[in-house]
């Protein structure tokens, strides 16, 4: 196959079950992202809500602006931790270890070559000798 061989001895059933463990790291990968969002969303809206408090002030609220101060800016999102410290956790234990075992099984399975299953499904679908539809990148050099 042009482009990534399968390595010898790679039978089907691996690149199948490669191909699962690989799109079940690519979601992970999406999960992570989203975490990352939450992460940045979570502590926009905290600094939003000092802007709030301080137009509250402002507006001559002192007693709301006193309350939700005290009791929601700065505040843990979940017991003891702030959104920063739920991304590092996630990356540090189940990211990490998940992306550990999807390189090790890769590494024992098929030499550590990826996306095996996409690159046949790519020879499969493309149409061969077709402008765009090479099978490696083509070089300008």
């Amino acid at each position: 196959m042009p482009g990534r061989a399968t390595p010898a001895g790679v039978s089907d059933a691996t690149v199948d079950a490669l191909g699962a463990l690989s799109e079940a790291l690519e979601t992970t990968e999406r999960a992570r992202g989203h975490l990352y969002t939450f992460h940045q969303l979570t502590g926009e809206a905290d600094l939003a809500l000092g802007d709030a408090v301080a137009k509250l002030r402002t507006a001559g609220h002192d007693d709301v602006a006193d309350r939700i101060a005290e009791d929601l800016v700065g505040r843990n999102v979940v017991p003891g931790h702030w959104t920063f410290q739920l991304v590092e956790e996630y990356d540090d234990g189940y990211w990490s270890t998940f992306r550990e075992h999807e390189r090790r099984a890769r590494e024992e399975l098929a030499g550590g070559v990826r996306h095996l299953f996409e690159a046949r499904m790519k020879q499969d679908r493309r149409t061969h000798g077709r402008p765009g539809h090479e099978a490696t990148p083509v070089r300008t050099d």
